[in-house]
């Protein structure tokens, strides 16, 4: 009898792209969680005197219009920005596991239930149905943000676990633990779930860039998060302010944004060829 699939395993094999985020990404979240490591200034320490400073050595990333170090609001942003993707991926993720995985198992009017809804919600784009939800809401707070991108996001995570659960459930294995009196639950979670991780896992870290643009849209449109909180996407929307005059305002938030995103697709792109290479082997 075949041995059951274990995806994590295959996720231990190493390659380029997946040795590339981990570097950045590792980095990052350094910076991020002890901001101490590259700068002294405190984002809340401001002086008018230094409004739209240009970039020196003191201060790498210069100073925003309001006099505040540029680099320090970066970093300290950054844990909002990210904070605001895990949540969102959390609660789909969760979402996802449930329904995809009891939709995929049971079949029939729950399946088809579950997969016309999904089809239609999947049609609405994310940052389209964000602005009209957003719109309508007076205070946008960091978990108002995570509600409303939630809402939208997770019918692919969805598609996803249904899919797997449905592949796993037809091979010769699990067919012959069935036969041999395996109950739904000892299906699920010896089989199915864990056949579901590395798909589910391989979306999850590239959307997750996609989640932290999304933010930065909607709140640089004014639609998204609002002062005094913190993120990548209020530095763009501040800096857009003073772009004509001050252009690193705006371009230095906006590279970390870019190599952020970047190393959360080369992160998805990784874990997807460690486990084609796993499955090959």
């Amino acid at each position: 009898m075949p041995s059951p699939v274990r995806p994590v395993a295959r996720l231990r094999r190493w390659n380029a792209p997946l040795g590339v985020a981990v570097v950045l990404l590792g980095l990052l979240t350094v910076a991020v969680l002890v901001p101490g490591t590259l700068t002294g200034d405190d984002p809340r320490s401001c002086d008018l005197a230094d409004s739209l400073a240009p970039p020196s050595w003191a201060h790498p990333f210069g100073h925003d219009l309001f006099g505040c170090d540029l680099l320090a609001k970066t970093l300290y942003g950054g844990r909002t920005s990210l904070l605001l993707a895990v949540s969102v991926l959390v609660l789909t993720g969760l979402l996802a596991v449930v329904v995809g995985a009891l939709a995929g198992y049971t079949g029939g009017l729950l399946d088809g239930v579950v997969s016309r809804v999904t089809d239609v919600w999947s049609g609405i784009p994310l940052v389209l149905g964000g602005v009209v939800l957003l719109s309508a809401t007076d205070r946008r707070g960091v978990w108002q943000v995570v509600a409303v991108l939630a809402v939208f996001s997770w019918p692919p995570m969805l598609r996803i676990v249904r899919a797997s659960t449905r592949q796993v459930l037809a091979l010769e294995y699990v067919t012959a633990a069935r036969a041999l009196g395996a109950g739904p639950v000892w299906l699920l979670t010896r089989h199915v779930l864990p056949a579901a991780v590395r798909p589910l896992l391989v979306f999850a870290s590239a959307y997750a860039g996609v989640l932290i643009s999304a933010e930065a849209v909607l709140t640089f449109a004014g639609v998204g998060l609002q002062r005094p909180t913190e993120s990548w996407g209020i530095l763009l929307q501040q800096g857009g302010e003073a772009a004509s005059r001050a252009p690193h305002a705006l371009v230095a938030p906006s590279l970390v944004l870019v190599v952020t995103v970047a190393a959360l697709v080369l992160l998805g792109e990784g874990l997807r060829a460690a486990g084609r290479t796993g499955h090959g082997r």
